[in-house]
Formats: structure tokens, sequence, C-alpha cells
């Protein structure tokens, strides 16, 4: 049997910050532990004194928690304790090695496993998702994975290597020797493809079209993604793309979409282009773009989708300072 602990707080005492919380704080614990529900044994609940208009167990049975023993108690008033909080032990039937979640003001009873935050940022191509994950990680200082430029690389290898991008298995082939190495160097993600610094070669448009039908590969999008897991389960991190709040990372803290009008992305992208001087046509841009949607949003594995949990952020009409300031409120709402 394992104990797995959790606590979070609420904003006010009223039974809808209860609800919300306690749902929040099993679902996590539940995600982060790989856990089914018929594996939880029981699920004891403690709570502070100011907390008193609804019972977390009745929270947790009606966020579908149902299938096991709930209790709930109250904790004895200790002088400078942590205000509405709500404490949680989860008892399991099988032995694992417990992730502990502490979530919302919480997380400063245990700073020794709550400080790593990990951030998804979703959304189709030229929404700003990339730009807004690096100014988010520099102002959090955290670090920026750009897990867009290890498949563009991907795609480079393939085309440097004359492979058919439209063959799955010539692509598996071609990727069987793959040295990718993602350094960090003067606060920047430098992208390493066989021992050279590709982090320009990558960004050419004829690279980001490959990509998109690389990455459909789940043989590809399963190598990318371990490399990914592995470099957030060490450390807070922000990380873009597809299917990251999805199917990368279902457990993070906090998970974004961002979206825009085609238009918009193409000109965005457009001005982005001619700026490093390469030629591009506007007009073709934008069909291109739209194309990439339906590619991205169709295809069977791991497919552009919005988390259930995310917060969509339309920025068409908002600077970047704008969306950068959503973004910090709501996970300062949070925290």
């Amino acid at each position: 049997m394992t104990v797995i602990r959790g606590a979070t707080t609420i904003a006010e005492d009223s039974p809808e910050e209860i609800k919300k919380a306690v749902k929040e704080l099993i679902d996590q614990t539940v995600s982060r532990n790989s856990l089914h529900k018929d594996e939880i044994l029981s699920i004891v609940f403690s709570s502070t004194s100011d907390i008193h208009s609804y019972y977390p167990a009745k929270a947790a049975r009606e966020a579908g928690y149902s299938s096991s023993p709930l209790f709930s108690s109250q904790e004895p008033d200790i002088d400078g304790g942590l205000p509405l909080c709500i404490r949680i032990m989860l008892f399991v039937e099988k032995n694992i090695t417990p992730h502990h979640v502490y979530l919302r003001g919480a997380r400063t009873l245990r700073k020794d496993i709550a400080s790593k935050i990990n951030i998804a940022i979703d959304g189709p191509a030229g929404s700003g998702k990339s730009t807004m994950a690096k100014a988010l990680a520099k102002s959090m200082n955290i670090l920026y994975l750009d897990t867009g430029a290890m498949y563009r690389a991907c795609a480079l290898k393939a085309l440097k290597e004359n492979a058919d991008i439209r063959d799955e298995t010539a692509i598996i082939d071609c990727l069987r020797d793959l040295a990718l190495e993602i350094k960090y160097e003067d606060g920047t993600q430098h992208t390493f493809l066989d021992g050279e610094d590709v982090s320009e070669l990558i960004r050419k448009p004829e690279v980001s079209m490959a990509a998109s039908t690389v990455s459909q590969y789940p043989a590809v999008r399963l190598k990318m993604v371990e490399k990914q897991r592995e470099i957030a389960d060490k450390m807070s991190c922000v990380l873009d793309g597809r299917d990251i709040g999805t199917f990368v990372l279902p457990e993070a803290d906090f998970k974004f979409f961002l979206t825009a009008d085609p238009k918009v992305r193409a000109q965005r992208r457009y001005d982005e282009l001619t700026a490093k001087g390469y030629p591009v046509d506007k007009r073709a841009l934008e069909e291109e773009i739209v194309k990439r949607d339906e590619q991205d949003s169709s295809r069977a594995f791991a497919p552009l989708k919005q988390a259930e949990d995310a917060v969509l952020i339309d920025t068409s009409n908002l600077t970047p300072d704008e969306v950068l300031g959503e973004m910090k409120r709501t996970i300062q709402e949070k925290i």
C-alpha cells in the first residue's frame, strides 16, 4: 500500500471554491501518480477551522470519486498556520513511488516538491505561442524548451538525406542514428544536429512544412516526447507545441491554448521570414497555414487540440504584453 499526500488552498470559504479546489487536487494527484479510480482504497481529508461551508469529502464524491471511502476532519487551530487549507491523504493498493501534490498557496508547505512548475502552451502555427513561451519563461526565470525545434531538426535530417517524408518507414530508418542535442548558451536554446548548430536552418519554410509531416509519425513523436518529459521532470520549464497539454505533459501545472485568425497568423509569419531575408509570398503563406492547421488537427496520433483544462486566449487583437499579462495573472491566481 502507498500513501500519497497533498494540499491546496481556497480563496474563500464557499461551496463553489471548495468543490473546484478539491476536484483539481484529486485530479492532479491521480494524474501525476498514473492512478485509476478503482486503485484508490480511501481518501482522508482534513481542513483548517476556517473552512466550514462544505465538506471536502462531499465535494470529492460530487467530482466522481465515490468508489472508495471518503473521510473529512477538522484540524486544530495552530498559530501561524496556513489559512483556508485542505489536505488529503490517498491510500492506494499498489506500491509506487508517490508524487505528492501541493497546489495554490499550499505550495509553501512543501517547497522541496512544489517549487517545480511546468507550463504547457499549445496552439496553431503563427498564434504566438513560441514568442509568449519565451517571454513567460524569461519573466518567471525558468527554462524555455522549444519542442518545435526538435521536430524541425528531425525534418531537416530527412531533407538532408533525401528521405521521402511521406514514407514513415524511410523516416524511421533515417532517424535511427539521430544525434540531437539541445544546449542553452547565453540564455538561448540552440539545436545541434549531428554536431552542427542548425538553429537558423530549421526555421526555413520548407523545413517547417516537412516538420508538420514528419511529426505525425508516432515513432518520431514518441522519440521526441521522451526527451521532453525527461527535461520537464527535472526542472521548471515552459513548453510550447501542439499537443503539450494533451499528450506530452497532461499533468502540467498550467495550460494555455493560443489562437488567432489565419490572416493575422500569416502576416506575422510573413514579417518574421522577410525580416530574416527569406523570399515569401503572403498569399501562399496563408494557404500553407490553413493547410497546416488541417493537417495538424486531423492527424491520428496526438493531434492539435485544446486541453479541457487549458485557458483559451485569442491573440488576434492583443499585443504580446497583453497576452503575457493575462497568462501571468492566471498563474498568480493559482500560486
